[in-house]
């Protein structure tokens, strides 16, 4: 019954789509069948796994939602938690998201953390702490940058940390779900992605640096809530993916200063079925490069630099939390994807890395989630 109504819903939106002139050929692919790949389990009984990082020694960093910080060992074994995290607003989609290595780890032991931080009442948001990493415990913890306005609600908090080849901060963000008005507004942090230094501090060449009234960590806008994003390893440039309405899932580039659409222009509709803004397109606002109706719940992002398996060289991987699949993404030779894959997992896909020995991990989002290695079946 779910495939039938899944199938029905998506001729439905794609011919309510059509129906407003957009090009589809520009931005949507119609998926082939699963891709054959050898899934091995690494590490069990994680409580919704958020985010991973790969240590220099061989293990790994993994977050927990509820606000614990592991470790995993190369054979699968988690350590008890990490002491000293901050404490996370863990409501809903909130609480311990992302985790980054500062590019100077190896010197440093330098790590970053995203998170729903608990303002007053029940007022929270998004905010990056710093901390040094001295074995079963963070030392030095300190909050660098927040989100701002906070809201009282518990969804769409991003948040995704990643860091460009000058060794700043990307941190992409959501609208809040009940803030899209707020998201074409450059005095609010709602539906962005920001660029900061490591120490909090605001690079001179942000787009919106010297404008008035805006603020000035803001690099793109116009975004509803991005949990997928990684670096382009030939152009170094942005790529992020975010999380569209009932359909719309969005795959950018995601440049200085741009503006992507949200919620005047979106491929998606309202839950409840009414169309939202003004249609799909508009001067001044963004295209995606790839869209998914119906949607596929996005989270998490890999490229893959073809050091393990040079058959997916230059492909992206994206997690999918609804469709319970891990898509893989073929591009041609202008950048645009020529082939949209479906690789079944049968869990929440929650995080996609590609490891040091070349295979993608992905963290589950479950009760009982899961650290998997997954490689090609050949």
């Amino acid at each position: 019954m779910t495939r039938s109504w899944n199938l029905l819903q998506g001729l439905l939106l794609s011919l309510l789509v059509a129906g407003t002139g957009a090009c589809q050929d520009s931005g949507h692919v119609p998926p082939s069948g699963d891709t054959a790949v050898a899934i091995t389990p690494v590490a069990t009984g994680l409580q919704h796994p958020w985010g991973l990082a790969f240590l220099p020694d061989g293990r790994m960093l993994v977050t927990e939602r509820p606000g614990r910080l592991r470790y995993v060992s190369a054979d699968g074994a988690l350590s008890e938690p990490v002491a000293g995290v901050p404490a996370v607003h863990a409501v809903n989609q909130g609480g311990l998201l992302d985790v980054a290595l500062d590019p100077a780890f190896a010197a440093n032991s330098t790590i970053y953390l995203s998170y729903a931080e608990r303002g007053e009442g029940d007022l929270n948001g998004t905010a990056v702490a710093r901390a040094r990493l001295d074995g079963m415990q963070l030392a030095d913890v300190t909050v660098i940058w927040r989100q701002q306005p906070k809201f009282a609600g518990g969804h769409h908090f991003g948040s995704r940390l990643v860091f460009a080849r000058d060794g700043t901060l990307f941190v992409t963000l959501g609208d809040r779900n009940r803030l899209r008005e707020s998201v074409q507004d450059l005095s609010t942090h709602i539906g962005k992605v920001v660029r900061i230094k490591t120490d909090g501090s605001v690079p001179a060449d942000n787009p919106f640096a010297d404008r008035e009234g805006a603020l000035p960590e803001i690099w793109s806008y116009g975004h509803r809530n991005i949990q997928g994003a990684a670096l382009h390893p030939g152009t170094g440039e942005l790529w992020t993916h975010e999380h569209g309405p009932r359909g719309g899932d969005e795959l950018n580039v995601t440049r200085a200063g741009l503006n992507y659409g949200w919620p005047v222009i979106t491929y998606g509709r309202e839950y409840h079925g009414p169309a939202i803004g003004e249609g799909t397109g508009k001067a001044g606002m963004e295209q995606p490069l790839h869209y998914w109706v119906p949607s596929i719940a996005p989270s998490g992002m890999a490229f893959h630099d073809g050091r393990g398996f040079p058959q997916w060289k230059g492909q992206l991987f994206v997690g999918a939390l609804a469709a319970k699949q891990l898509v893989r993404l073929e591009f041609d030779a202008d950048g645009r994807v020529r082939t949209e894959e479906r690789i079944a997992i049968g869990e929440r896909v929650r995080d996609v890395r590609e490891g040091p020995d070349g295979a993608l991990y992905l963290l589950t989002d479950e009760d009982a989630g899961r650290l998997l290695r997954v490689v090609p079946a050949d």
